[in-house]
């Protein structure tokens, strides 16, 4: 019975060291994780913005067809909405 209790102790150092090298694993991924979509947040702006400059100069060079593609899709849009509603009826 002695030696049952002076191995106890080694036993829960052992689940502490256990349990530490967990929690480093854990918070090592988790720092990944925020690292990675931080990242892909700081990517998708910079396209996002990219978009946006290559709309608004595409409108400067050619306005009417940018009218035209807008009135298109205001046509296709009103279209839809009023077919989705004469099927609820």
């Amino acid at each position: 019975m002695l030696t049952n209790v002076l191995e106890k102790p080694a036993t829960v150092e052992n689940s502490l060291r256990e349990v530490s090298k967990i929690r480093s694993k854990v918070t090592d991924a988790v720092e990944g994780g925020v690292r990675s979509a931080s990242q892909a947040i700081r990517h998708g702006r910079h396209a996002a913005e990219d978009a946006i400059e290559e709309a608004k100069h595409a409108v400067k060079q050619r306005p009417l067809q940018a009218m035209g593609a807008v009135f298109g899709a205001g046509v296709l849009a009103g279209t839809f909405l009023t077919w989705i509603g004469s099927r609820r009826r």
